[in-house]
């Protein structure tokens, strides 16, 4: 009987374990610069990286996030940090500071994610890659093992070449570009789904969003853009490639 109940306590801790078994996050830099990647962790959860770290081209690292897990990640650009970590970036800033104490200033790219587990009551994790702040480096998410739709997320094409000139925004002393949202240009409640566009039968895609959405058509390219921008996987790990060439 002892023997029984020892057998029954082990597998208690085996499937234990494998219930709280981190998601991990691998994030890769495929630029041909040095990016800073930001992290900003919600629902009081555990901070990755940091919160914000130095990863150059080619580079990549791998961050285990708890199950219930909930945040974004981005790639700041340009930036210039003393000893102590502190500084700024010209694209995505989070603070003047390395480890970020926010999110990304916009124009920015965003990988989000809600993991399943937790406080969560799902058996699946959600993801999506965002342009709704704008965009600053193309930005993909590959989802590793798992089961499913787990399909890849992404923005794959430079929309910086072709960003149309009421939103781009040019960094002179820096040499680099950004794409701002329309909504940050214009302030207007029918770009931001605002006001009388504060729901998804009122606020709409755009000429702006629809360029966007033409682009990187697995990417929000607004706020309600939802059917075709966020996806779910189950039991899988994550591969974040920062100027990604292809879906792969």
């Amino acid at each position: 009987m002892k023997l029984i109940i020892a057998f029954f306590l082990l597998l208690a801790i085996v499937f234990a374990d494998h219930d709280v078994s981190a998601t991990v996050f691998t994030l890769k830099n495929s630029c041909l610069y040095t990016v800073w990647p930001g992290t900003l962790t919600g629902n009081n959860g555990a901070a990755l990286g940091d919160c914000g770290f130095t990863l150059q081209p080619v580079a990549s690292v791998q961050l285990p996030a708890e199950p219930g897990w909930s945040g974004r990640f981005w790639a700041q650009t340009g930036c210039t940090f003393d000893e102590f970590g502190n500084g700024n970036c010209v694209t995505g800033d989070c603070g003047n500071t390395l480890k970020c104490n926010g999110g990304g200033t916009p124009p920015v790219s965003l990988a989000e994610f809600t993991i399943a587990g937790g406080a969560i009551n799902s058996d699946k994790d959600f993801y999506d890659v965002s342009l709704v702040d704008g965009y600053n480096v193309g930005i993909g998410r590959k989802a590793i093992g798992g089961s499913g739709e787990c399909r890849y997320a992404g923005c794959i094409n430079d929309l910086n070449v072709n960003c149309p000139p009421e939103l781009k925004v040019v960094y002179v002393m820096r040499m680099m570009v950004a794409c701002k949202s329309a909504c940050a240009v214009f302030n207007a409640p029918e770009f931001c789904c605002t006001g009388d566009h504060a729901t998804p039968a009122t606020c709409g895609p755009t000429q702006f969003s629809v360029m966007f959405k033409q682009a990187c058509p697995s990417a929000y390219s607004y706020a309600y853009d939802d059917a075709s921008s966020t996806f779910t996987c189950t039991g899988s790990d994550y591969l974040i490639t920062f100027c990604p060439t292809n879906g792969s």
